[in-house]
């Protein structure tokens, strides 16, 4: 039977300002949880730490600069020991093949990958702590699912994906041995300001709330893996274990034409 979140924890949300880690964070204060949230700007980690001030500390921070990250670190056991972490600090930028650019891949790739790596600088040496005093540790990385068909335009999103989820499985691999659980988190499409300025048909949408009690949910039950809504994602999996020219094919065929 999992132990997490059964008791107040002390974590660590990343992302927290907007979308799916604005509403974990809610879910979480409201559960009696007690949270440091980070995100670039100030002014939301602030109105949301007003939700429980007694239970959630601001550290505003860009995740891809260590300097920052190095900032805040002694603001992440400021509650004591810290119990589990949740990266999902992330952005979302689609590649227009006719004008195409490598900075779009550079983009994705250094907050999505690099920036999720820099935050383990300062998260796996508390994680580490806390298992030295004989607590529950957990390392949340927030993916996606986008990664499992190769969608057109999604180059630089898909493969920063990719390369995330390899990081977090190896990860898991790498830290069975000192007791630290690795979940690798893989939404499907989910209504938050990103996924607002898509100019395509999203299917399945969720809420950001309905994520958020998903992956709350998941973590509960001690899943190590939460991939989310399944019809969504089974459909990719499905697809993706296709004949490799079948894919091609039909990748090919949801391209927007007037990219050819």
């Amino acid at each position: 039977m999992s132990h997490r979140l059964q008791t107040p924890s002390n974590i660590w949300i990343t992302g927290a300002g907007t979308g799916i880690g604005e509403a974990l964070a809610r879910q979480l204060l409201d559960q009696g949880h007690r949270l440091i949230v980070t995100g670039r700007r100030p002014q939301p980690l602030e109105k949301l730490c007003e939700l429980a001030p007694e239970r959630a500390l601001p550290a505003a921070a860009d995740t891809t600069d260590n300097e920052q990250l190095q900032t805040i670190s002694p603001t992440l056991e400021r509650f004591g020991d810290l119990h589990m972490v949740v990266l999902n600090a992330g952005t979302c930028e689609y590649l227009e093949i006719e004008n195409y650019h490598s900075n779009v891949i550079a983009n994705n790739v250094t907050t999505n990958v690099i920036g999720t790596a820099r935050c383990l600088d300062v998260a796996l040496p508390a994680l580490r702590r806390t298992r030295a005093n004989g607590g529950p540790a957990t390392l949340v990385i927030v993916s996606s699912s986008a990664w499992w068909f190769p969608f057109a335009r999604a180059e630089g999103y898909g493969a920063s994906k990719a390369a995330l989820s390899y990081f977090a499985h190896a990860l898991r691999a790498d830290l069975a041995a000192e007791g630290i659980d690795v979940v690798v988190v893989s939404p499907g499409f989910v209504k938050t300001p990103l996924t607002d300025r898509n100019d395509f048909p999203m299917p399945f949408l969720v809420t950001a709330e309905d994520a958020a009690n998903r992956i709350v949910t998941g973590l509960s039950k001690g899943k190590n893996d939460i991939a989310f809504p399944k019809r969504f994602t089974w459909t990719l999996r499905l697809l993706g274990a296709l004949p490799r020219p079948l894919i091609d094919r039909m990748a090919a065929s949801m391209a927007r034409k007037d990219a050819q």
